[in-house]
């Protein structure tokens, strides 16, 4: 059932002293993986009110808002994104009244808050998905093909595996991309439509600043259904416009959304997780009639190359200048291996970050990577909940998440069931489990080695991850024009990008080894501490300076 709440909507967080409307272009945004972090009651999962404790923490950590993934009422089959009640808080997480009291905390802090949004699917336990009639009304179902329609209607496959199709008691099929308990919709219906717009009024009225819009590029088919034609369907995502991603009618619901969210005020957004094969398409979504805000993948999956860096730096900025968007950056989240796997070590993770808040635009934060939290790699195959491990039984190891000798790290998308190693619970304080995640313990088991990298041991180390981010997000701040300006590239060597803000220099060194550069002036931050005689320096290999120029 529906909660529900009599609240006022609260007062939005005032604008930092000279800031112009759309605090959303250079803004600091950290993801909050709420059962991951912070437990308030003792079962191991985090909830809201354990969230809305470390609020102080975020605010001293530097971001300007918090994004919250899936609190609503959910079966949990996907983590939260099989929604069964839109309106309502899952007991897992707490209330209504809970939701309603962190939006209010965080702005009482100058924080904004993003809840996430899934408009393609719901949960097979929705009220309209258990009543038969309706289901065949709002949902995807087509008859079968074979003589007795005992074949799937085409050949989609799910993102997690196996058949995009499931056959019903009355013997014809439904359509879910994800996990059969998590059926699509079907758009074309108007009460779908209609549904949404007030389930986003619901949660604007209760004051949140904006939607992370869960598969924004998903909710439109291709008229009749078409076969692709090919296997491993989910390794195309984001490589070409496929019939169930990427359509062009999805940029009609999304401008409807641009005008409910712009009939209120306070700036409030709307961001899309959208996977295109081009920067030129993921502009679209961010026309100035459209979405704010589109994560930008590709930069999360370039390689540790300088060329291949620019390249992507370069295609992001032109495409999304062109429609007047700012870019936004992202390196990890729930859905991919951390960042400092990904990428080769904890260092070329520093590095990586340090080039990140240095570019022009958005950036988005994971929580645990400003602690440079690993990928958990050996999490053993019982605790492991990734619909997409439990479905399929399929990974790229030698059987127990370590992946095998030949595998590159870039490849490890975590879309093939390695989710869970991204969303072990971050350690607090304290010298064992669960580190100050909560009273009990943590739904995940947390490594001994994180004793060394919890928010208590970091914190004053000035070597630290941790401090790095807080110096990095400190300095973003005070630099005029370091968010949302200009870039310009600067000569240097093979292997090192170099590139001037208003007022610093930021050089990042790819190579293994260091590289000698002019000295370009006093250093700022640094990921690792370069030497400097003669008036040359010595560009640490798989390093990130900041200059000030």
């Amino acid at each position: 059932m529906t909660q529900e709440l009599t609240s006022t909507d609260p007062a939005r967080p005032a604008a930092r002293s000279g800031e112009a409307p759309g605090w959303w272009r250079d803004a600091v945004i950290y993801q909050v993986y709420v059962r991951s972090f912070a437990d308030s009651d003792g079962d191991g999962i985090g909830d809201l009110r354990g969230a809305r404790s470390r609020l102080p923490y975020l605010k001293d950590l530097g971001v300007d808002a918090v994004w919250l993934t899936p609190f609503y009422a959910s079966p949990q089959a996907d983590g939260g994104y099989d929604v069964a009640d839109y309106r309502a808080v899952d007991p897992l997480f707490g209330t209504l009244r809970d939701a309603a009291e962190f939006v209010r905390a965080a702005h009482d802090l100058g924080l904004r808050v993003i809840v996430d949004i899934v408009p393609n699917h719901t949960s097979d336990r929705h009220p309209w998905f258990r009543d038969p009639d309706l289901a065949r009304e709002r949902y995807v179902f087509r008859p079968g093909k074979g003589p007795g329609g005992e074949l799937p209607p085409n050949d989609w496959e799910s993102v997690f595996g196996g058949p995009a199709w499931t056959r019903t008691e009355r013997g014809d099929w439904y359509l879910h991309l994800f996990a059969p308990e998590q059926p699509d919709l079907d758009w074309d219906n108007p009460d779908v439509a209609a549904e949404f717009d007030s389930v986003l009024r619901f949660w604007l009225d209760l004051g949140v600043d904006g939607f992370r819009i869960d598969v924004a590029h998903g909710m439109v088919k291709a008229p009749g259904l078409p076969d692709i034609g090919h296997g491993a369907q989910a390794k195309l995502i984001g490589s070409q416009v496929l019939p169930f991603f990427d359509q062009d009618g999805v940029h009609a619901i999304h401008r409807s959304w641009r005008r409910l969210l712009d009939s209120y005020d306070g700036d409030r957004i709307g961001v899309a997780e959208a996977w295109a094969p081009s920067p030129e398409r993921l502009a679209l979504y961010v026309r100035p009639d459209e979405l704010h805000q589109a994560f930008n993948f590709p930069f999360l999956t370039a390689s540790w190359d300088a060329a291949a860096l620019r390249e992507v730096i370069d295609a992001s900025l032109a495409a999304t200048a062109s429609v007047g968007a700012p870019t936004t950056w992202v390196l990890s989240n729930h859905d991919v291996v951390r960042h400092p796997t990904r990428l080769g070590g904890p260092r070329r993770g520093r590095a990586a970050t340090l080039l990140m808040l240095a570019l022009p635009g958005s950036a988005y934060l994971y929580q645990g990577e400003e602690l440079g939290l690993p990928e958990v790699t050996d999490l053993p195959d019982e605790v492991r909940q990734d619909p997409a491990f439990l479905r399929s039984r399929r990974t790229h190891t030698t059987g127990d998440n370590v992946p095998r000798a030949d595998e590159d790290p870039a490849d490890l998308s975590g879309q093939e069931g390695r989710r869970d190693g991204c969303r072990v619970p971050i350690p607090w304080s304290g010298d064992r489990p669960p580190y100050g995640f909560g009273p009990g313990g943590s739904w995940l088991p947390q490594p001994p080695s994180w004793r060394r990298l919890s928010v208590q041991a970091q914190t004053g180390d000035p070597a630290s991850t941790l401090e790095l981010y807080r110096a990095a997000l400190s300095l973003r701040r005070r630099l005029p024009g370091l968010g949302d300006g200009s870039l310009t590239w600067v000569p240097a060597p093979p292997g090192v990008l170099a590139f001037a803000r208003p007022g610093m220099l930021c050089t990042l060194n790819t190579l293994g080894h260091d590289v000698e550069i002019p000295v370009p002036g006093e250093p700022l931050l640094a990921s690792v501490t370069p030497v400097t005689r003669d008036g040359l320096t010595l560009l640490p290999g798989d390093g990130c300076v900041w200059w000030a120029i």
